[in-house]
């Protein structure tokens, strides 16, 4: 699979996503030649009170106010899109949607179901940003590519070092074919599993998986990470760091609440403040 058609989230409400994610999110588009669709929301709200509530607060105002905020956003959002794919030479378009808040995880979900992958930027206080990252993982049966919305360094996402969480799991094995593309396109490859956190069954070596990616042309430093104490999340984070990664690719956990997931201890942890591009797979 190429990465040839993208999906760009963009939050108009209640922040607006900045400049510097939409730059990451087009400058990834352009190392595969993909054309990027951005989807924006002009967010609708829905006052329901009796008459004397709205004779004390104007609330029919302040949900006009609030609408406003988040056209402008989105015109802003469609303007910057624009602006910044002509200078990379990206092809691009820009869908704006209406609906209330709550609807949005599912309109960009059933979005991603047509898209090779999905760029969600998030920040450390985004709570929708969160949910809709969720949803998009858990609900597409496609990649995400998490990215954060204050990039720590270059604007433009590289793919000098890419590192892989491997623990021999099926979300690893899915999001390692989902990531074969920018793996093929990495000047360098890390692997790691963090050890003594939680139990690995497995019946195969770490070089089982450096053969496997070796048929397809990728070279793998395989290594081991002792976790020594920390979580999952944190101990990943600290490789990334230590490895100067530029993208981590990682499978991702779900809890089942009946119909929907919530996310797992590692995943939690990576979507609520992602260190550095992450692309997760389900």
């Amino acid at each position: 699979m190429a990465y040839k058609d993208l999906l760009l989230q963009l939050s108009s409400y209640p922040e607006a996503t900045p400049p510097a994610a939409v730059e990451q999110a087009v400058s990834f588009a352009g190392l595969f030649e993909a054309q990027v669709t951005a989807l924006t929301f002009e967010i609708e709200f829905h006052v329901r009170a009796n008459p004397l509530a709205l004779a004390v607060v104007d609330l029919l105002g302040m949900a006009a106010a609030e609408r406003s905020k988040s056209i402008d956003n989105a015109r802003d959002l469609t303007r910057a899109l624009d602006d910044i794919a002509a200078r990379l030479n990206v092809g691009s378009n820009c869908i704006v949607e209406r609906s209330q808040t709550s609807q949005v995880p599912g309109i960009v979900t059933e979005y991603a179901r047509l898209r090779d992958l999905t760029i969600i930027p998030v920040g450390e206080s985004s709570g929708l940003q969160h949910q809709i990252a969720e949803s998009v993982i858990f609900g597409s049966g496609r990649p995400v590519l998490v990215v954060p919305e204050a990039p720590k360094s270059a604007e433009t996402i590289v793919l000098d070092t890419v590192g892989v969480a491997w623990d021999f799991s099926r979300p690893a094995a899915r999001a390692i074919a989902d990531a074969l593309p920018l793996l093929q396109r990495a000047r360098s490859v890390r692997a790691v599993t963090i050890t003594n956190e939680k139990t690995i069954v497995a019946r195969r070596a770490g070089s089982e998986l450096v053969r496997h990616l070796a048929c397809h042309g990728v070279e793998v430093v395989f290594e081991e990470e002792d976790a020594g104490g920390r979580s999952v999340g944190q101990a990943l984070e600290a490789y990334a760091d230590a490895r100067n990664l530029d993208v981590l690719v990682m499978g991702a956990y779900g809890h089942s609440r009946v119909r929907d997931f919530i996310l797992g201890g590692a995943t939690k942890s990576i979507v609520a403040s992602p260190p550095l591009p992450v692309l997760l797979s389900h």
